[in-house]
């Protein structure tokens, strides 16, 4: 039998917290390993119950989630414990701040419970996860930075984990990559292994922003492209 996802609910209101808590355990593969009604208790409960998901709100007292998310991603006894933030607010300062701290998703709390749950499962398999508001409005605020006159890949990357980095900052899944490379995926999945480590990436969100960063997706990738593409690494 596959082992349970265990989740930490994080929410000042116990209201809220009951009502993920239902939604989380109505699932064979998904059991709430604990809950905390503030930031500085979810840091504590994150050490004691070692969960695989924190559901993480952001204003909360004694402490809010974006302070908790960076203690818990900062701290190496917790690298296989991924955040997936929930909130009332889509504001860009919660988001950027999210990602800095390491939450590996950003979540409204009026999605439908599916999406949650799908979520859940998709933060757990090393992917990640945003409103399709805030993805939009998050791709767009790294779109109209400045950006390099072409694209140039980190150091130390192989072409084609550039080819693959590529792909997962324009949202591709694990099967789209395979579909696109002609490649496994097994070996998808090493490549995709590869970057987290050479970049020093917590997961695919981390990715995704590297992708953008480095101009390999939007408007200097397109300029990279028709100047020869980026230089191939043997």
């Amino acid at each position: 039998m596959t082992a349970q996802i265990r989740v930490l609910v994080v929410d000042d209101q116990p209201l809220i917290r009951h009502s993920l808590r239902l939604i989380v355990d109505g699932e064979p593969d998904l059991a709430v390993a604990g809950e905390a009604g503030t930031g500085e208790t979810a840091v504590a409960r994150a050490h004691e119950l070692r969960p695989d998901i924190v559901l993480m709100d952001v204003r909360m007292p004694g402490g809010d989630g974006i302070h908790a998310t960076r203690r818990i991603g900062a701290d190496p006894t917790l690298a296989g414990t991924r955040v997936l933030v929930l909130s009332m607010f889509e504001l860009d300062e919660y988001v950027h701040s999210a990602l800095r701290a390491g939450a590996s998703g950003f979540l409204l709390k009026d999605a439908e419970p599916e999406q949650l749950l799908d979520a859940v499962r998709r933060t757990h398999a090393g992917e990640s996860l945003f409103a399709p508001s805030i993805l939009t409005r998050l791709v767009a605020h790294y779109l109209d930075r400045p950006q390099p006159r072409r694209a140039r890949p980190p150091r130390g990357l192989t072409h084609r984990e550039t080819e693959v980095l590529v792909l997962v900052g324009r949202g591709l899944s694990n099967h789209e990559i395979t579909e696109a490379l002609h490649i496994s995926i097994g070996t998808a999945k090493t490549h995709i292994g590869s970057l987290l480590s050479k970049l020093h990436a917590r997961d695919r969100a981390q990715l995704v922003i590297a992708a953008y960063e480095h101009g390999l997706v939007g408007g200097a990738a397109a300029r990279g492209a028709h100047d020869g593409g980026a230089p191939r690494e043997e």
